[in-house]
């Protein structure tokens, strides 16, 4: 189920990016739809039901948790990507050839720019605490629109950010996992390594 997720989503980003000619009217409506079930959410749902198994699909009218996780992470591609036209905001962070990274690891990235710091662990922290899926996606948000005002050309694998948004709706175990694996990717430093001896050249 994890890896359909995944797939689905990368599927529908494709779509919607169409190799440099956006479908512009539909990533507007997402942008404006902050969820499955809002009015401008609509015109997307051709594509996003057309792509999920059926049993991906709500029989009563709420929304499952495969909808609510594809469809909040195109969401939020959908914000990121606006005004964007040269180059596609999604990309795989894993496997041969990745040009993406974790939507954690790109947070951690504005974490280690000066002046930053402070007010992303502001909103970061507490999300990571947050047990509340719909609190949490509704703080992603906020974060996905400061990754686009403070590191716009990021590549950020959207479809791993969907199979995380779909663990994060399960058990209180799997929630956990989701937010211990954002805490790691996001607080990580990576080391430097400095040999004994070894001289530096002015």
């Amino acid at each position: 189920m994890l890896y359909k997720i995944k797939e689905t989503t990368a599927q529908i980003i494709t779509e919607l990016y169409r190799d440099g000619q956006p479908d512009k009217a539909v990533l507007a409506s997402l942008r404006n739809a902050p969820t499955i079930a809002s009015q401008h959410a609509q015109a997307v749902w051709p594509l996003l039901m057309a792509k999920l198994n059926e049993s991906q699909l709500s029989q009563s009218g709420v929304p499952t948790r495969a909808e609510v996780a594809v469809y909040t992470a195109i969401r939020f591609y959908a914000i990121h990507q606006q005004a964007n036209h040269t180059q596609s905001v999604s990309a795989s962070a894993y496997g041969h050839g990745a040009e993406g990274e974790t939507f954690f690891a790109a947070l951690a990235r504005l974490r280690g720019i000066e002046g930053l710091r402070t007010a992303m662990d502001r909103r970061v922290q507490p999300l990571l605490a947050t047990t509340n899926s719909a609190g949490i996606i509704n703080e992603l948000s906020h974060l996905v629109s400061i990754l686009k005002a403070n590191g716009g050309s990021q590549k950020v694998d959207y479809a791993w950010l969907a199979q995380d948004l779909y663990g994060l709706q399960g058990s209180y175990e799997q929630a956990s996992q989701v937010r211990l694996r954002w805490g790691q990717q996001y607080f990580w430093v990576k080391q430097s390594v400095k040999v004994e001896g070894e001289k530096t050249n002015d």
